[in-house]
């Protein structure tokens, strides 16, 4: 049930012009103004109305449901269709997490087992992001845990409407609907998974997309998605000199084998586990807050060695930063379109 614990204003259709508008960095070498994103119509029919929002997986787990409905199958089918070209499978392998703050050579690590699972190909883009903010997700408190409830008020953008911090009235900028939306808490990123009906890649599954480390006899492990050597013309980082966030489609000469884009560079990456570490004399590392595990290193990563498939570190789970988004992960037992079901 969508409920409303807090009065907002209502956005209008227009953002406002008074002033300079505070954006995004990829934008300050710009000299137009913030575009907001127009306002879409919306469907009347239930699942038509899911599709149109791209809950595409959301639509596949109530399949026997949605198949009665006049039209059902084929909007199943499409959906089907649309997971299918915008996952991509990865497959079982084997990772290495360092215990230790430091990570030094040597240092404690636990090997862990990672299941084939789907991951998305990009990261979810403000067009995406803002079918959610329009369709109330910020009010539908079945996708916020309890505990995070009483501070849903705070998550706003910055003419106080909810949504991603650097957005203004409730809209995002139409010039970076399709690079990855930022200023998400990971409450958020969860929030919006949710909704999809899909979920955040847990730390070990999303090394495994980026280091593609196979149960196999080559037992080859990559240091980047597309090698061993660091390229900056594969990636988005400081040195690409980029300035900001760039569309989730590009640097596919920097993709993964099975094609997932940007896993390093452009915008670091929420996962669904807690940054638990050690320092290097066993005592635990310990923060005033939860923190959850981000990974990649983004536009504005200096140090190389940040950017990398297996550079760990994390962020406070209500963090809003600017450099920061993700993307979103799916029980390979889901998939009803490789399953045959």
């Amino acid at each position: 049930m969508t409920l409303r614990l807090f009065t907002r204003k209502k956005a209008g259709h227009q953002a406002r012009r008074n002033g300079r508008v505070p954006v995004h960095p990829s934008l300050e070498t710009q000299s137009a103004k913030y575009q907001p994103a127009p306002y879409e119509s919306v469907e009347d029919d239930k699942i038509k109305r899911n599709f149109q929002q791209g809950r595409f997986a959301m639509i596949l787990r109530d399949e026997q449901k949605w198949g009665a409905y006049s039209g059902g199958g084929e909007v199943i089918g499409n959906a089907k269709r649309e997971l299918e070209q915008r996952m991509a499978l990865v497959p079982a392998g084997t990772i290495a997490i360092a215990q230790t703050l430091s990570a030094a050579p040597g240092s404690a690590e636990e090997e862990i087992a990672v299941e084939p699972f789907l991951l998305d190909v990009h990261t979810v883009t403000h067009a995406r992001y803002q079918k959610f903010v329009d369709a109330g997700g910020y009010d539908a408190l079945e996708y916020w845990p309890e505990e995070i409830w009483p501070h849903l008020i705070e998550l706003k953008d910055l003419t106080g409407q909810p949504g991603p911090r650097l957005w203004r009235q409730a809209r995002h900028d139409s010039r970076l609907a399709d690079h990855p939306v930022v200023g998400v808490s990971w409450y958020e990123a969860q929030a919006y998974a949710l909704w999809i009906g899909q979920r955040l890649p847990s730390e070990v599954e999303w090394e495994m997309a980026a280091s593609w480390h196979l149960n196999n006899s080559t037992d080859m492990m990559r240091r980047f998605p597309w090698g061993d050597a660091m390229d900056k013309k594969r990636c988005n980082i400081w040195s690409s000199r980029a300035g900001g966030t760039i569309p989730v489609g590009e640097y596919s000469h920097g993709a993964a084998p099975n094609h997932v884009l940007q896993l390093v560079g452009n915008v670091w990456e929420w996962t669904d586990t807690e940054f638990a570490v050690t320092d290097d004399y066993g005592g635990p590392v310990v923060g005033e807050m939860p923190m959850y595990v981000v990974r990649g290193g983004a536009f504005d990563t200096y140090f190389e060695a940040q950017a990398t498939s297996h550079f760990r570190t994390g962020q406070i789970a209500l963090a809003r930063a600017q450099n920061t988004g993700f993307r979103c992960a799916m029980d390979l037992s889901e998939a009803s379109w490789i399953n045959g079901s």
